[in-house]
């Protein structure tokens, strides 16, 4: 069940990629929310289509939406994921008309982000608020975006992309948390206590770099 873990003002910026988990939020918000729906094309082989995802449905449902597209190649030595993120944040930082920007972190996301962080001996946790940005579901898990998707009948793209462990974040998901979840299959519980801990004593978590290609606030996850 997709559930909010933070009160969100009337009037927001969503940040929507296109794909299952941003179109699922963006399609649970709308329906209590004024939205602003913003939307940054990569400029990859399937970036159009997900653009094309999100006109649609922002025509559809007669939501206000904003897009860019990055037309720049990453600098030397940096990682691609943490270029786009870097364009992506400058785009949001533009179009967002002061409002908040909720993002789709979800509880999956969190206990990825731990592992990662906590392998590199600097474990914490995404927080709930960083700045303008709200991360609201991140007491729901994945497949609650998938069947919300389903039940609903809402279209999103799949980009292939996402199954390359080449990138860290796809390394994570798909090689090391099948193992993880045989040590302790109650790893989400485990995560959502702490992220309610937390929550309940105020503390907030910040956000600093561990290194290598999985330093950031979405630890790489795309919008």
């Amino acid at each position: 069940m997709i559930r909010l873990s933070e009160k969100l003002p009337r009037q927001i910026a969503v940040a929507v990629s296109g794909g299952c988990d941003s179109m699922a939020a963006l399609d649970f918000l709308r329906r209590s929310h004024d939205v602003l729906v913003l939307h940054y094309n990569h400029g990859t082989k399937y970036a159009d289509i997900a653009q094309n995802v999100v006109s649609n449905y922002c025509h559809q449902h007669k939501l206000q939406w904003r897009a860019a597209k990055n037309s720049e190649a990453a600098p030397k030595g940096e990682s691609l994921e943490n270029f786009w993120r870097m364009k992506r944040y400058e785009f949001f930082e533009e179009a967002r008309d002061d409002r908040q920007v909720v993002t789709c972190h979800h509880l999956d996301d969190v206990v990825e982000t731990w592992l990662f962080t906590s392998m590199h001996g600097n474990p914490f946790l995404i927080p709930n608020v960083r700045d303008c940005y709200v991360r609201p579901f991140l007491q729901t898990r994945k497949k609650d975006f998938e069947d919300w998707c389903a039940r609903k009948d809402v279209v999103f793209l799949e980009d292939p992309s996402n199954q390359n462990t080449r990138f860290m974040r796809n390394f994570i998901r798909h090689e090391i948390m099948p193992k993880v979840l045989v040590v302790n299959p109650g790893i989400h519980k485990v995560m959502a206590k702490k992220l309610g801990a937390l929550s309940s004593s105020g503390r907030a978590t910040p956000l600093h770099g561990v290194g290598g290609r999985f330093e950031s606030d979405r630890v790489h996850m795309p919008l």
